[in-house]
């Protein structure tokens, strides 16, 4: 028996050799509190769960493609008063990003994909730096935003954070590690400077105080049959990115 080569934690130095991986995928979560019913650990679960799967998918089609070891830890400098939470600072992040691409990039693996699970990770501006220092391509995937189609039917409120979607996912991947019981309906306190509530003007939000039992949206309708269809075709979807870019030439936009 041997560990899927696919799979940094679980291959062996051969299996890596003989697959000559050209793509590394990044999950990247949060360590933080999702209402009362799920775990701190819920973006690494899902960015962890979805890496794997593509991969395989991925794999399968014939792609060169490699799961690197999740970074547990997001931006959560809003909910630092809540027990346990721990926060990258935006530099801290930086500096992972670039050490990461600069050792993939030292080995000949010169695509990069960082797949996200924390809507508080804002990895724009991070990738377009590190991109230019190594001459890499760094690709970011917001699993939460692919096919928002699909999203609107499997839910009937995915909500923002350990919602409907969140406590679907978990209810497939960890059900033992739910307690719907406990669940808090997800409420959101409004601004109270009421300029600040309308679209296209934003702050960060006290998480603590905007989001009394630390949820956003209701997760009552959750159930694992929706968070098994929606993990199925979020898979299929990262596949097909991270298939296209391992048969990338040098030369086709944006792999220049």
């Amino acid at each position: 028996m041997s560990g899927r080569p696919f799979i940094l934690h679980e291959a062996s130095l051969p299996q890596l050799r003989e697959g000559s991986p050209n793509v590394a995928v990044l999950p990247w979560g949060a360590t933080e509190a999702h209402n009362y019913h799920l775990p701190h650990g819920t973006d690494v679960i899902e960015a962890t769960a979805l890496a794997d799967q593509a991969a395989e998918l991925a794999h399968a089609s014939g792609a060169r493609v490699i799961v690197l070891p999740a970074i547990p830890f997001g931006n959560n400098e809003q909910q630092l008063d809540q027990v346990a939470t721990i926060s990258f600072r935006t530099a801290t992040a930086q500096a992972i990003l670039n050490d990461v691409a600069r050792s993939l990039s030292m080995q000949g693996i010169d695509r990069l994909v960082v797949l996200n699970g924390h809507g508080g990770n804002d990895f724009k501006p991070l990738i377009r730096d590190v991109q230019k220092q190594t001459g890499m391509l760094i690709v970011l995937i917001n699993f939460f935003q692919v096919r928002p189609e699909a999203l609107a039917e499997i839910f009937d409120e995915p909500g923002d954070h350990a919602g409907e979607m969140e406590t679907s996912l978990i209810l497939h991947l960890r059900p033992d590690w739910v307690r719907m019981e406990l669940a808090g309906e997800g409420l959101r306190v409004p601004f109270a400077i009421e300029g600040l509530n309308q679209s296209g003007v934003w702050t960060a939000r006290p998480w603590s105080a905007t989001h009394p039992d630390t949820g956003a949206g209701n997760p009552a309708r959750a159930s694992a049959a929706k968070g098994r269809r929606y993990f199925d075709t979020i898979s299929e979807e990262i596949s097909r990115v991270l298939t296209s870019l391992s048969k990338a030439q040098r030369g086709q936009s944006p792999y220049l």
